[in-house]
C-alpha cells in the first residue's frame, strides 16, 4: 500500500474522531447560560472589594524566568548532544566538556550576582 494512502487515512480517522468527539460534546454536553451576574468581570459572581490591591509584578521575577529558560534550554541541549555523539571521538569529548565548562561558568555567575536571591528580598 502506498505510504501517501496510509497517512491519509491516519489523517482522516483523526479528524473524524475529533469530529465525533466534539459533535457529541455539543449534543450531550452542557448548555450555559448566560446571565448578568455571570457576565461581570468576576465569573463567580463575587463582587471586588478593593480594585486597588493589584500589583505589577517586579521585574526581578522577569530575570529568573529568562534563566531558567537559559539553563532549560542548556539541559535540553546536553540530551541532544548525547543522543547524537554515537561514536564519542575526542572533538566531540572537548565539545562536551567546553559546553559544561561554559554552563558551570553561566552558573557561578548567576551565583556570585545573587540574582536569585533579589527575587527573596
Amino acid at each position: 500500500m502506498n505510504p501517501y494512502v496510509i497517512f491519509l487515512l491516519y489523517l482522516s480517522s483523526i479528524l473524524a474522531f475529533v469530529g465525533l468527539v466534539l459533535g457529541l460534546n455539543r449534543l450531550f454536553g452542557p448548555k450555559p447560560h448566560n446571565s448578568a451576574i455571570k457576565l461581570e468581570p468576576f465569573e463567580c459572581g463575587v463582587m471586588a472589594n478593593d480594585v486597588i490591591n493589584v500589583k505589577a509584578v517586579s521585574i526581578k521575577y522577569y530575570g529568573v524566568a529568562i534563566l531558567f529558560i537559559l539553563f532549560d534550554l542548556e539541559a535540553m541541549f546536553l540530551f541532544i548532544w548525547a543522543l547524537g555523539a554515537q561514536p564519542l571521538t575526542g572533538f566531540l569529548l572537548f565539545t562536551f566538556f567546553l559546553f559544561v565548562f561554559l554552563l558551570v561558568l553561566s552558573l557561578l555567575y548567576v551565583y556570585k550576582a545573587r540574582l536569585l536571591e533579589a527575587v527573596t528580598e
